[in-house]
């Protein structure tokens, strides 16, 4: 598997490429590049092995970008986004590491009960840029919906109450069209972690190239499309049969008898997706994780407890409420 760096026409140095000016650039020269202007420089199919030190890295099977633990470049093991694990898109970060922090700490310290070891600094430089993989998923499908309405008006006359109900047989048919149905498609990623800080504007999305993951770890597909179909089919045909349901309107209630929802076409996109986030092993063992989107800054986090804290808090409330209560009581 070849292991392959980016280097700046100019120097030679190592490019990776920075969210906020969406542009690869040179850490020794700060050369900077579009995408564009880095093909047009490099000769086709131009593979570069890490140039300092030619050590072996050593990863797990899923691992597609990373650094060379010795010179601390950052490669990307091409033999993971090639072939058929190559992505259709991707969506670069557009948010850097310095702003990732810095939302970090603002998000912990509106916590009141986080451990301080959660954000100590050794803690903070864990904060790691990961491109995971995911399966997004279009389709097409011809609905026809089958329902009973009822319209029910009360009255009362006198003494007496009257009920009248009436019953009405509706049909519904249409073309729905679904966009970006998402699956993680990483075994060993974290299902909330995931999902938690979706979703992402796909109008962003880009065609995938390498130099993107530059600078920053990626993970590789093992969750196939043909694991996902069933759960993709059943959440799209609940989707259906709320449109084709949402189209009706005017009835005291509804129940639908039937419905009948045919993919004409489906397709599927694998995708990688920008995530900053850092981990934590608390002392009960459980490891804690935080994540934020790394396209908006959607956050999502399961954070530990310092009960310790809390303790000192709730004593520090139980003794104010008995002074209170000690005051009132020689007030009285």
């Amino acid at each position: 598997m070849a292991v392959v760096s980016y280097k700046c026409p100019n120097c030679d140095g190592e490019l990776v490429f920075n969210p906020r000016t969406q542009k690869y650039r040179c850490e020794y020269c700060t050369s900077a590049f579009s995408q564009e202007e880095f093909d047009q420089m490099q000769p086709e199919g131009n593979v570069y092995r890490c140039p300092s030190c030619g050590a072996e890295i050593v990863t797990d099977d899923t691992t597609a970008a990373s650094f060379c633990y010795y010179c601390h470049n950052p490669v990307v093991l091409s033999g993971r986004v090639s072939g058929e694990y190559l992505p259709h898109k991707i969506i670069p970060f557009a948010i850097d590491k310095k702003q990732a922090t810095e939302k970090f700490l603002e998000y912990v310290h509106s916590k009141k009960f986080v451990p301080k070891a959660f954000f100590q600094k050794s803690q903070i430089e864990k904060i790691s840029g990961v491109y995971f993989p995911y399966w997004m998923v279009d389709m097409d499908m011809e609905g026809e919906l089958k329902a009973e309405g009822r319209n029910v008006r009360i009255w009362r006359s006198g003494d007496t109450e009257y009920t009248e109900t009436k019953v009405y047989q509706i049909e519904r048919t249409g073309d729905i069209h679904l966009e970006d149905i998402s699956r993680n498609a990483l075994k060993k990623a974290n299902s909330k972690l995931s999902s938690g800080i979706l979703p992402y504007d796909m109008s962003k999305a880009q065609e995938f190239h390498m130099g993107y993951l530059s600078g920053f770890l990626a993970e590789k597909r093992d969750i196939e499309k043909e694991d996902l179909k069933i759960g993709v089919g059943e959440e799209a045909r609940e989707y259906g049969e709320k449109i084709l349901r949402d189209t009706v309107h005017g009835y005291t209630s509804l129940s639908v008898r039937s419905c009948r929802l045919d993919c004409q076409k489906e397709n599927w996109d694998y995708m990688l997706l920008p995530v900053w986030t850092v981990t934590y092993k608390g002392r009960d063992g459980k490891i804690y994780f935080y994540s934020m989107n790394g396209q908006n800054g959607n956050v999502y986090g399961e954070l530990p407890i310092d009960y310790k804290k809390v303790w000192i808090l709730s004593g520090i409330v139980a003794f104010a409420v008995f002074l209170l209560g000690l005051m009132g009581g020689f007030f009285l």
